[in-house]
C-alpha cells in the first residue's frame, strides 16, 4: 500500500514537471529586452584562470595540447607562456557589478520548459592567460517562435555575451543559440524514439582506438599559410563513444553551469528551496536536477529522447580542439560558428572532419576559411560549422590577433568602470 501511494505521488509530480507550456507572457518579456546590455552577475564555478584550472578544463574534453597544460611548453611559443583554449572563455565568469535590470527587464522565466544549446558563434580577440579574471556583459540578441518536428512550438533565442578580463580588454564575444521546448510535447511526438542503442564489437573498439592513435597535433611546428591549399582536408579527430564518465569529467573540469547550480548536501537543500521546479523526483522518489538528462537515460526518455545526451557546449569544445590541433600553437582561431544538427546520445561516436574552403590576405595577414562537420556511427551529420583561422606566414611573419571593434571596446571599459564604482554585494 505504501509503495502504491508513493508511486502515485511520484507520477503526479512527474506529470506536473513535464506539463509546463510555453507562455506568451514569457515571450513578450523577452521581446521587450532584445538589444539591451546588462552586467552578468553570475558567479560561475570558475572565474580566474589559474594554471591548474586551464589544464583541468582542457583535459575535461580530451585536449592534451601542452600549450594548455605545461607552463614550460608555452615559453617555446609566440605566447611566451601558458594560455587557455580559446573556448574556455565560455565557462569563466566573475560577477560584474553595475546597473541591475528592474523586475520587468529580466526577460521570461520559462519555468518547467526544457532548454538546450543548438549552436553558437564565437569571435575571439585575445588569449586568456594565467591570472586573468573573466567578466561578462550582454543580453538577448533575438527571439523567434518556431515549430519543430521534435517538440512542436518552440522558442529560439540568441544570447550575446561579451567576455573581458580584469583590464577591460575584450577576450571574445559568444552568441549562443538556445531552443526552448515543452517536455510533454517532445515526449508525445517521440521523433527520436526509434533510435537504436549502439553495440560495439571488439573489432569496432579496436578501430576507434586506431583512429585515436593516428590523430595529429600540429603543436610547435608552424603551419604556414603559404603551404595551405583550398580543398585541403584537415586531420580527422574522433570523440567517444559517449559515456556518463565523459559528463562527470567535463563538470569536474569547470563546466559548473552556475545559473542552476549542481550542488550537494545542504547546498542542494537550499537550491531546492530557491528553484523547486528544477528538481524532479527520480525512480527512487528522490528530487534530482532536471539537468540530469545528460547522464540519466530514464529522465531523458521522459522528455522524448531514447538515452541521455551530451551538452552542446561539450561538442563546441570538441570542435575547438579539432581546429586548434590543426592550426598549431602559432595559429589563432578568429571565429567559430557551429550548428548542432542532431543529439549525441550515450554510446555514440563523433567523427570530426573538415576542408579548407578559402584563403585570403588582408593587410598582411593570411586568413584561412574552413568548413567542418561531425558525423556519428550511423553516418548522420550531428554538427556542422565554419571557422576562420589566422596562420603565420613565411613572408609576412607571425599571425596577428584581430582588432576589437572600437565601440565594443569602449562599452567594455564603461562596464568595468561601473564595476569599480559600484559597492560590493552584501556578505
Amino acid at each position: 500500500m505504501t509503495e502504491t501511494t508513493s508511486s502515485r505521488s511520484q507520477q503526479e509530480e512527474f506529470d506536473e514537471a513535464t506539463s509546463a507550456e510555453l507562455l506568451e507572457s514569457d515571450i513578450e518579456k523577452d521581446r521587450a529586452i532584445v538589444g539591451r546590455d546588462w552586467p552578468n552577475r553570475t558567479q560561475e564555478y570558475l572565474s580566474t584562470a589559474t594554471p591548474e584550472a586551464i589544464r583541468n578544463f582542457a583535459r575535461s574534453y580530451g585536449d592534451d595540447n601542452p600549450l594548455y597544460s605545461d607552463t614550460g611548453h608555452g615559453r617555446q611559443t609566440r605566447w611566451g607562456g601558458q594560455i587557455a583554449p580559446p573556448i574556455m572563455a565560455g565557462i569563466l565568469n566573475a560577477p560584474l557589478r553595475g546597473e541591475r535590470p528592474g523586475k520587468d527587464e529580466r526577460g521570461g522565466s520559462y519555468r518547467g520548459i526544457h532548454a538546450f544549446v543548438s549552436g553558437g558563434t564565437w569571435d575571439w580577440y585575445r588569449p586568456i592567460r594565467p591570472g586573468d579574471t573573466v567578466y561578462s556583459f550582454g543580453g538577448l540578441d533575438s527571439i523567434e517562435v518556431k515549430r519543430s518536428e521534435f517538440a512542436g512550438r518552440s522558442v529560439v533565442k540568441v544570447r550575446r555575451d561579451v567576455k573581458m578580463n580584469q583590464n577591460a580588454e575584450v577576450i571574445g564575444v559568444y552568441r549562443t543559440l538556445v531552443i526552448y521546448t515543452e517536455r510533454k510535447k517532445a515526449r508525445e511526438r517521440g521523433k527520436y524514439s526509434g533510435v537504436e542503442a549502439p553495440s560495439y564489437t571488439e573489432a569496432d573498439i579496436e578501430e576507434i582506438e586506431r583512429l585515436y592513435a593516428a590523430e595529429q597535433r600540429r603543436g610547435t611546428q608552424p603551419r604556414y599559410a603559404e603551404d595551405v591549399e583550398v580543398g585541403e582536408e584537415l586531420s580527422p579527430v574522433v570523440k567517444g563513444p559517449l559515456t556518463t564518465t565523459d559528463m562527470v569529467v567535463f563538470h569536474a573540469g569547470g563546466y559548473g553551469f552556475a545559473p542552476y547550480g549542481l550542488v550537494t548536501g545542504r547546498l542542494a537543500h537550499e537550491n531546492r528551496k530557491r528553484i523547486a521546479p528544477f528538481y524532479v523526483r527520480n525512480e527512487y522518489g528522490v528530487p534530482d536536477v532536471a539537468q540530469r538528462v545528460h547522464w540519466d537515460s530514464a529522465w531523458a526518455q521522459a522528455i522524448g529522447n531514447p538515452r541521455a545526451y551530451d551538452y552542446g557546449v561539450l561538442r563546441e569544445c570538441w570542435a575547438n580542439h579539432f581546429l586548434t590541433d590543426w592550426a598549431g600553437d602559432d595559429g589563432w582561431v578568429v571565429s567559430q560558428h557551429d550548428q548542432l544538427r542532431k543529439f549525441n546520445y550515450q554510446g555514440d561516436v563523433q567523427y570530426f572532419g573538415g576542408e579548407v574552403t578559402g584563403k585570403h590576405l588582408e593587410d598582411g595577414q593570411w586568413l584561412i576559411d574552413v568548413a567542418f562537420r561531425a558525423t556519428n556511427q550511423r553516418d548522420e551529420e550531428t554538427m556542422r560549422g565554419t571557422t576562420t583561422l589566422a596562420l603565420p606566414s613565411k613572408e609576412h611573419g607571425p599571425a596577428l590577433l584581430p582588432a576589437v571593434p572600437a565601440d565594443l571596446q569602449r562599452r567594455a571599459i564603461e562596464m568595468m568602470t561601473a564595476h569599480g564604482a559600484a559597492p560590493p554585494p552584501a556578505a
